[in-house]
């Protein structure tokens, strides 16, 4: 069952958050009175994630766990798939996964989808108490505020910021010695500072951008011809596309293409619950 009433907004950080966080954003959508499940498809950002309603939870060798609010997403390398029913909200936090340990002073892991301990979780029934009164951008503004004071205290590494920018100009379609060359690094440090700040390798993030940019192409342009955004997006060929595709995805270019023509639906930029 897809979701209904699906209501959707993103918010700008300000400019001072720019070098640690891609976006923040709201998403309401009805469920129905079933527990439902829905699936996200990987990306190249790591979502922190505060939900309201009826909770939500993921499967774990085959049993529902509940989920705390806020939670973390990763960087994941397969689909997942999440579980709720009902009226379910949330407001999250896009983050460059380069940041997102550092910005909240946790150790970094390759981990998909985790809970953490952090002060952050204050914010839960301010946030709930917006919510419930529909005053959606008053809570984004609490998160900014939380985000800003806590940037305030940390200090941004520019390496990887540097790093990171030439990989997104690039939509992830770049040699990691044209990285370094972009951060000022020799590929040494810059293969260090990226496993520690994010506990992924440059490859690993660089592969997840490239594939993004393939998804969201033949999301919003089904009849794309696959052996062009092969050649377009970086890939050898569009073997070398459907194999990483289906790497991250589960399924074929192809077969996400024809999916995206039956089931279109208003693009959110896959978030929550439409990657699938």
């Amino acid at each position: 069952m897809k979701p209904k009433n699906i209501i959707h907004q993103e918010f700008e950080p300000p400019e001072k958050l720019c070098d640690s966080i891609k976006c923040f954003w709201y998403n309401k959508s009805d469920f129905g009175e079933t527990e439902t499940g829905f699936e996200v498809i990987p990306d190249g950002y790591a979502e922190i994630i505060f939900h309201f309603g009826n909770g939500c939870s993921i499967s774990r060798n085959g049993v529902l766990q509940k989920l705390p609010s806020p939670f973390l997403v990763g960087l994941l390398n397969q689909p997942v798939h999440f579980y709720t029913k009902k009226s379910f909200e949330i407001i999250a936090v896009r983050c460059f996964p380069w940041a997102v340990f550092d910005l909240l002073g946790l150790s970094s892991n390759n981990n998909g989808v985790h809970t953490f301990e952090h002060p952050i979780a204050e914010l839960q029934p301010l946030l709930s108490n917006c919510i419930e009164n529909n005053k959606i951008e008053e809570a984004i503004g609490l998160v900014k505020q939380y985000f800003l004071n806590i940037h305030s205290k940390i200090s941004a590494d520019s390496l990887l910021f540097k790093a990171g920018k030439a990989m997104r100009k690039a939509n992830g379609s770049i040699p990691v010695n044209q990285i370094a060359n972009a951060a000022h690094s020799t590929v040494r440090t810059l293969e260090r500072k990226f496993k520690q700040s994010s506990g992924h390798t440059v490859k690993d993030v660089s592969g997840l951008m490239r594939f993004e940019r393939v998804r969201n192409t033949l999301w919003l342009h089904p009849d794309f011809n696959l052996a062009e955004l092969a050649i377009e997006s970086g890939y050898t060929d569009q073997a070398h596309l459907s194999k990483e595709f289906k790497k991250y995805s589960g399924t074929t270019p192809a077969k996400f293409a024809k999916k995206a023509k039956t089931e279109q639906i208003p693009d959110i930029d896959f978030v929550a619950f439409l990657q699938s």
